[in-house]
């Protein structure tokens, strides 16, 4: 599903085909229609061609795919009457023919009709679906606090909205907190524990004074998650940021999550970062991980995503190039980077296995 909204764009889910639920090409819905005209025009305009009566019996098969049980059954009727109209020359069928239209009329009006109702089925549940999605991970507004944000994501399973990974941009009483992470597997498995883990980072965000203890409340979240699993081994990675008032410089950490990319005059480089454990792994009770702060001049702005846009290889498995494909990329406008990014990694043909998360918060500076 895709939604632009100021800055804030989300993946691409229309185009998934007509056979998985998205309404057959016109083609496919005019064809049965189409057949039938050319068949019956063509044996009043040429008497002498060969039998096409054969042709109309595929009428009502195809007519399912595009149409509800009495579009149907009106075709199929139509089908019937034009095999009894003499200036066809198709008014000779045996009494076998006729019940064999009459029969796959029948039948495929049955299956026009049960198709009909699991469309409709289907569409309420999807509906419904993507309502909760939607309330676990809304898409974000074009700026938060002083800081303006693009976003896109695009989650492996099909026809999911939500997978393993999340991000959340709040502005709170100690600045603007940011974080992109990605939970053990992906697809509707993993959405409860991102529904977790978000919760635990608004509250995080407001009310703990750094970014180290923000970890540790996502830390003891995962812990508390999976204390009554038998084999209990759910963890996440995450990138944690936070702007103070001023902006001109930000605060990062890494909990086994890549680096941000600093698009800077031109240039991209990665956040040299302090690694540590993902969460879930034993923050609690260990040595606090380390944040680092990265001045920010006019104009800078910060690069995340998630290990799908990272680990996305080409046919050759070769990793892509991510920094040097964003330095080629600088020039594009913020709201249009993460888009231009995706459309990069297509036109290059390298695959994506994985959830995909990108995030581009670009901090009004102060002139310095």
């Amino acid at each position: 599903m895709k939604a632009v909204r100021g800055w804030s764009s989300r993946g691409d889910r229309e185009d998934r085909g007509w056979l998985r639920g998205a309404p057959p090409p016109w083609w496919i819905r005019v064809l049965p229609v189409l057949l039938l005209v050319v068949v019956g025009c063509g044996t009043l305009l040429f008497p002498h061609t060969r039998d096409l009566g054969f042709l109309l019996g595929a009428i009502p098969p195809l007519a399912v795919l595009s149409y509800g049980p009495v579009m149907t059954a009106l075709l199929g009727l139509g089908v019937l009457m034009v095999l009894n109209v003499p200036a066809t020359h198709l008014n000779r069928p045996g009494d076998t023919d006729l019940l064999t239209i009459v029969f796959v009329t029948a039948l495929s009006v049955f299956v026009s009709y049960v198709r009909s109702r699991r469309d409709a089925q289907l569409d309420t549940e999807r509906a419904i679906g993507e309502a909760v999605q939607r309330a676990v991970l809304p898409p974000l507004p074009a700026r938060v606090g002083p800081v303006r944000c693009a976003t896109f994501y695009r989650a492996a399973q099909d026809g999911t909205l939500v997978g393993g990974d999340f991000y959340d941009v709040r502005a709170g009483p100690h600045g603007v907190r940011a974080v992109v992470g990605d939970v053990q597997g992906h697809g509707l498995s993993a959405v409860a524990t991102v529904a977790s883990l978000l919760g635990a980072f608004r509250e995080a965000a407001l009310d703990q004074p750094d970014l180290e203890s923000v970890a540790a409340r996502l830390d003891r979240r995962l812990a508390v998650d999976s204390a009554d699993q038998r084999h209990p081994e759910l963890f996440a990675t995450a990138l944690l940021l936070e702007f103070g008032g001023g902006t001109a410089a930000v605060r990062v950490l890494a909990c086994g999550h890549p680096a941000p990319v600093l698009l800077c005059e031109g240039e991209a480089r990665e956040v040299t970062v302090t690694p540590c454990l993902p969460l879930g792994l034993g923050l609690i009770g260990m040595e606090r991980p380390k944040e680092v702060t990265v001045a920010l001049g006019p104009g800078d702005r910060l690069f995340l995503a998630s290990d799908g846009v990272w680990e996305a290889r080409n046919a050759d498995g070769v990793f892509y190039p991510l920094p040097e494909r964003l330095a080629e990329l600088a020039g594009t406008p913020s709201a249009e980077l993460p888009a231009a990014v995706w459309a990069d990694l297509l036109l290059r043909h390298y695959k994506v296995r994985d959830d995909a998360t990108m995030l581009v918060l670009a901090p009004e500076t102060p002139d310095i």
